[in-house]
């Protein structure tokens, strides 16, 4: 016993593949932050980001946050840290700035530990007998140090202070390495 065939009606504008589609207004480009967050679709679940993010992620990375500790804060993972750098032109700038002021000042400490500095200090003495310490102020210097130093000037002038030597295998004037034995007889022994 043969089953009944089941037709379905098909489309004939389908069917020949002229369907009709909605045209793309702008294709996005990651490489550059937007203005404005890329377009959802109506029923999608809307963006956790908010315009008032940037100015606080741009506070804790002047304070040394790391995008680990931003996605912490934020409640979402680093991926969506990183997606909103690439979908907001405000919160990308805002963890620019926050993250070069930092640099500018760990940079400006190693220059000063390169070359070494003075400081204002005071000792604190509590004399026998005394009822109150006794404050003294005085200026404190601080030696350069050579680690610092060294660490400067690889980044500075990696040319002439780099740690990587590079070694050429050649001989003279660039041309191949000339090897030479010489066996000399010395009384009668080889």
């Amino acid at each position: 016993m043969r089953k009944p065939s089941t037709t379905r009606k098909v489309d004939s504008a389908a069917a020949n593949g002229k369907t009709k589609r909605k045209p793309v207004e702008k294709a996005l480009n990651i490489d550059e932050p937007q203005d404005q967050p890329p377009p959802r679709h109506p029923g999608g679940r809307p963006p956790k980001y908010k315009p008032e993010y940037a100015e606080q992620a741009k506070k804790l990375c002047a304070l040394g946050a790391t995008d680990a500790e931003l996605a912490d804060f934020f409640e979402v993972k680093v991926s969506t840290i990183w997606r909103w750098q690439v979908s907001y032109k405000e919160f990308c700038s805002a963890l620019n700035a926050g993250k070069k002021s930092l640099d500018d000042r760990v940079q400006r400490s190693l220059f000063q530990r390169a070359v070494g500095y003075t400081h204002d200090a005071v000792k604190i003495f509590m004399p026998a007998g005394a009822e109150k310490p006794v404050y003294a102020d005085y200026l404190e210097h601080v030696p350069p140090d050579p680690g610092a130093a060294k660490l400067w000037l690889c980044n500075r002038r990696p040319s002439e202070w780099r740690d990587k030597q590079n070694l050429e295998h050649t001989g003279q004037d660039g041309g191949p390495i000339k090897t030479e034995v010489v066996f000399s007889i010395v009384d009668g022994e080889a």
